[in-house]
């Protein structure tokens, strides 16, 4: 497998404290990877410098080859990869179905200059809400799709996040702790809908979780970080029965 994702050596020191120091890892394309660790270990803060939010203080990211260290959150999400959090926050007043099309970034329909010529975008409104619900059928959302998104459920919400971020043209997600909260039937829902968007979409994920009960059943790969490094990093037989890991993150 090619590696859509490569970080190299990132540090981040925030008031003389390590939150990243060094670290190096990759995420293979199409498959997913989990990160894990002790609280404070740097995990969201290795997803908010990859993603753009935290600018390192040293080191390099690439992504599908590009060099992205350095650019505006804005600016890689356009490059396809794009981040969920822990706590969603879709445009509550809007249905299902309005708040994957404000996720789509290249509609004719919204340029001033072509907004006033129908012939010219209806054509590509029609294919863009087709595409909205197709995903929604993915995600088992499309019953729902006039609903407010205000009367969804907190994992129904977590699924209308990762439909909002396919809507984008997302090629990777970066999803922080996406089961928190759900109860264990719904976590497996969650987790198992990013095997068949791997699957049928070709997506590659990397997300930070917790619940390793639920969470191994679905990742190809483990990056465990412990005080701003990475301890250890493979498939996650080898991981879990590194004795680093089990001393350091699940308490010898």
């Amino acid at each position: 497998m090619v590696d859509l994702l490569r970080v190299y050596n990132l540090k981040k020191i925030f008031s003389g404290v390590a939150a990243l120091d060094g670290v190096s890892m990759t995420a293979e394309e199409g498959a997913t990877t989990l990160v894990i660790g002790p609280n404070g270990s740097g995990k969201t803060t290795l997803i908010n410098v990859v993603t753009g939010i935290y600018k390192p203080d040293s080191g390099k990211v690439t992504f599908n080859g590009q060099d992205v260290q350095g650019l505006s959150p804005h600016r890689i999400y356009e490059a396809g990869m794009v981040r969920s959090f822990q706590i969603p926050l879709p445009f509550q007043g809007l249905t299902v179905l309005e708040n994957l099309l404000t996720a789509y970034r290249k509609n004719p329909g919204e340029s001033f200059l072509r907004a006033p010529f129908h012939r010219m975008w209806l054509s590509k409104e029609k294919e863009v809400i087709d595409f909205a619900f197709e995903l929604l059928g993915l995600l088992k959302l499309e019953h729902l799709w006039n609903e407010k998104a205000s009367k969804l459920s907190g994992g129904q919400i977590k699924l209308l996040e990762i439909g909002r971020s396919l809507m984008s043209g997302a090629r990777m997600l970066l999803m922080d702790e996406p089961i928190a909260g759900v109860n264990p039937v719904l976590a497996h829902e969650i987790l198992g809908h990013t095997l068949d968007l791997k699957r049928k979409l070709g997506l590659t994920f990397l997300f930070v979780e917790h619940r390793l009960d639920v969470a191994l059943q679905y990742v190809n790969n483990i990056c465990v970080m412990d005080k701003g490094r990475i301890l250890s990093q493979g498939n996650p037989d080898d991981v879990m029965n590194d004795p680093r890991v089990i001393e350091a993150y699940l308490g010898g």
